[in-house]
């Protein structure tokens, strides 16, 4: 009998022992949970980003930086690269909101279309914050946020920049230009800032504009057509993004031509390639597009969701750069 006791309290002590470790343990995973949680101090969140694609150096350097600052808070990523695709974008939408995701990211392939599938997230109760591309939609109240460049003073900002650089040369000016991909905002937005500037200087006229679909091997391609038919007329090249920019140096080499003296080579975005491309003198200047702000965008939706109000459009910080300056600010590039 006191055999049989004895074995029975030694289970009892076994079972309580064995519960508290499991208290202990529940205690230690819900801290380091707290621990993760974004800087809003909100809970654990899942959010559905949706990317245009891995076109360029800029969209790389962009993806990542939303997909660290979003598990480095400690949120769920669940990611969809759309590879440029309306179509696949609009299922991977549908697919967060049928996962129930807390947020929804994306960076619109093309500004419309996107009504119908907006609506869907709304009446689920998600809301939906726009990265680098905005949309073009009668309701506003689809979307809660848009963080990003200002696509339209971009333009400007190279504009601006072709008009002092040829103040002092007499005679027509002729420009062609790469457009990045048709219907896209960035595309639509760097045009009208771009020919803005250029409508108060009659001498600057663009005599070839095509799409190179923010691509490197397009923007060769499309160059080449343009240097075939136009050769020797071509004074500046306008592209709506570096690497169109570095592909068309390409082009304009194996024609004969020096990218820089010979043509003006003018980009967008900042990226360390045109770095390297003006360093080497090959181009004359980048405008920035700066794609670091995930830790700003995941600061927004903890914002939002902890119930207080965001700005429904946030700008980020940009320059220009010059052939002047790029060996020097080369190595500090992050992107």
């Amino acid at each position: 009998m006191k055999t049989l006791f004895k074995s029975k309290l030694f289970l009892l002590l076994a079972i309580s022992v064995m519960l508290l470790l499991t208290g202990c343990g529940s205690d230690t995973t819900t801290g380091s949970s707290e621990a993760n949680a974004g800087s809003g101090g909100s809970d654990k969140l899942t959010i559905g980003f949706s990317q245009v694609g891995a076109e360029s150096e800029w969209r790389t350097a962009n993806t990542e930086s939303v997909k660290s600052a979003i598990t480095d808070a400690g949120h769920e990523l669940k990611f969809s690269d759309a590879q440029q695709k309306q179509e696949n974008q609009l299922k991977a939408i549908r697919d967060f909101i049928a996962q129930d995701v807390d947020a929804i990211v994306f960076s619109p392939v093309v500004e419309t279309g996107f009504e119908t599938v907006l609506q869907e997230a709304k009446t689920a109760g998600i809301p939906v914050f726009l990265a680098d591309r905005a949309v073009d939609i009668q309701d506003d109240s689809l979307w809660t946020s848009f963080i990003g460049s200002d696509f339209v003073e971009e333009g400007r900002k190279a504009g601006n920049w072709l008009v002092e650089e040829y103040k002092d040369i007499e005679g027509d000016v002729n420009i062609v230009e790469l457009q990045g991909t048709v219907g896209s905002a960035p595309a639509i937005d760097r045009k009208e800032g771009f020919e803005e500037v250029l409508a108060d200087h009659p001498k600057f006229k663009i005599i070839k504009t095509q799409t190179g679909d923010f691509t490197r091997s397009k923007g060769k391609e499309v160059m080449e057509a343009f240097l075939k038919d136009k050769g020797e007329d071509i004074d500046v090249l306008f592209s709506h993004n570096d690497d169109m920019a570095i592909g068309a140096i390409q082009a304009i080499e194996e024609f004969g031509l020096a990218p820089a003296e010979d043509i003006t080579i003018i980009g967008v975005d900042g990226v360390k390639g045109a770095f390297e491309a003006m360093a080497d003198g090959k181009m004359n200047v980048t405008v920035e597009c700066n794609p670091l702000f995930g830790e700003q965008l995941v600061e927004i939706i903890e914002t939002h969701l902890a119930g207080e109000e965001v700005e429904k459009r946030i700008a980020v910080e940009e320059g220009v750069y010059t052939m002047d300056q790029a060996e020097e600010l080369l190595p500090e590039r992050k992107y």
